[in-house]
């Protein structure tokens, strides 16, 4: 059989696994641990969602935000959630508390059921409001993900005596990962005088979109997965607590350089999102700076673009590495280059192949691929905030919800010191502010970048996930 047979085959097979891995109900989420399952698997009931739990772009958007009245999570409805939202709707907070508390027995790992578990119990009493605007409507797992560090943040503190004394509510928003969603929402906040700042959103174009509006607003926004350059000096009241891509793009060149000692690289990417094309451009002007050269850029978004033509062609052209640099929209193509590539050429990626797909899907052909993350739970094995989060989901998290974490905490750190809209702004961009985060100190630079190193990871056959294969910090 020719090569161009066999690699059209691959692309077949490759078309059918991710077929099967959507009618399998895949629940597998961007963790690496033995518990990975606990997570959103085996202790989260299913059943068939009630009308407030998934809304269309046209309805209000007072339908896509909740402080328990409504549930938001299809995938993790129980009849105790429901008739916990039933029952906080009505003002009945005891009756919320003692289901919500039933749901959880359910459901470890639902971190929807912490959050209106903490806001029912505080009632109607005084509180503090921050709220969280995550994708729900287009990657839930992510929403998931990012919830469950905030819920963390706000369980912690709340179970501390609060913030000063006075406990904190979170509010949920499902800004489906759309700009023109994630801009109503914002708008919605901007205009509850009550919300002292925003955890969100996770794509980077969401973000720039959004962020307008809590710049305009003077509402604090703080993003945990952000990471495009773009965002760097957004605004005054535009934070991340997830490196930039400057930090993602330097390492991933550098070891290209410095450990594979290789030059030359063929970049994938996507042409319409903000964040894949800002981590090729660092990484192409890092690479370029120290001596190393972009034989070749495919656009995943390109009219001609073709897997195999374009593994071929980066081959013939004497490329050495492939860099891929996707986001979450095209990590199926990119994870077809890895199919195709068929380990002929090393490669490195962005943090948006943090994923369990491209473990599963990946599996041996992406042994060894090296990937530039914000945080990993073996980075820092002694410290607190895995511990905790174990003990407290289930199973163990991934950078998503550290960093979710890290943004929760920021906020209760700007509140504590002055608990108003423009005392919070001022208290984050104090050269002086610190607070204790996931595995490292919180603070940010005058751009309202997070000043940390990003983590590099590499997939190695293992025994710590479901699959066997696990994401591993590359030795140092």
């Amino acid at each position: 059989m020719s090569q161009k047979n066999e690699t059209t085959l691959l692309v077949l097979s490759f078309a059918v696994t991710l077929a099967l891995l959507a009618a399998g109900s895949w629940w597998f989420t961007s963790h690496s641990g033995k518990n990975l399952g606990t997570l959103t698997g085996s202790q989260t009931p299913t059943s068939t969602t009630s009308s407030d739990a998934r809304v269309s772009r046209n309805q209000p958007v007072q339908e896509r935000i909740s402080a328990g009245e409504r549930l938001l999570i299809p995938s993790q409805t129980t009849p105790e959630k429901q008739a916990a939202a039933e029952a906080t709707a009505a003002g009945d907070y005891q009756g919320a508390v003692s289901n919500l508390e039933a749901s959880l027995q359910r459901a470890q790992n639902d971190p929807e059921a912490l959050i209106y578990l903490n806001n029912a119990r505080i009632g109607n009493q005084t509180s503090f409001t921050i709220a969280a605007s995550v994708p729900i409507g287009s990657d839930e797992d992510v929403a998931k993900e990012l919830l469950r560090g905030v819920a963390q943040a706000q369980n912690e503190v709340n179970q501390a005596g609060g913030v000063q004394g006075v406990p904190l509510k979170v509010l949920i928003a499902n800004d489906d990962d759309n700009p023109d969603v994630a801009e109503q929402v914002a708008k919605y906040l901007v205009d509850n005088s009550n919300a002292l700042g925003v955890i969100g959103n996770f794509g980077s174009d969401v973000t720039l979109a959004a962020g307008k509006v809590y710049q305009q607003g003077q509402l604090v926004l703080i993003s945990p997965t952000s990471t495009s350059v773009q965002l760097s000096g957004a605004g005054s009241y535009i934070f991340r607590t997830v490196p930039s891509d400057r930090f993602a793009g330097n390492a991933l060149s550098r070891y290209m350089l410095e450990t594979l000692k290789k030059k030359k690289a063929a970049v994938f990417f996507n042409s319409e999102s903000n964040y894949s094309k800002s981590l090729k451009d660092v990484f192409t002007t890092d690479l370029l700076g120290n001596g190393g050269e972009v034989i070749a850029e495919f656009d995943f978004k390109g009219p001609n673009f073709n897997v195999a033509d374009a593994v071929q062609q980066a081959i013939d052209q004497n490329a050495e590495v492939l860099m891929l640099a996707p986001n979450s929209a095209v990590l199926d193509q990119a994870l077809q280059v890895v199919q195709v590539n068929e380990k002929r050429l090393p490669m490195v990626a962005g943090d948006s192949a943090y994923s369990p797909k491209t473990l599963q899907v990946g599996r041996g052909n992406a042994v060894d691929m090296v990937v530039a993350v914000p945080w990993h739970i073996l980075g820092n094995p002694q410290a607190e905030f895995p511990k905790a989060a174990n003990q407290l989901w289930g199973g163990e998290v991934n950078w998503r919800t550290a960093m979710a974490y890290d943004a929760a905490k920021a906020l209760i750190g700007g509140i504590e010191r002055n608990p108003s809209r423009i005392g919070v702004q001022q208290a984050l961009s104090t050269p002086a502010f610190s607070v204790n985060g996931a595995a490292a100190p919180i603070r940010f630079l005058p751009s309202g970048d997070r000043n940390q190193p990003v983590q590099l990871v590499t997939i190695q056959a293992g025994t710590r996930t479901n699959l066997p294969y696990e994401f591993v910090p590359v030795s140092k």
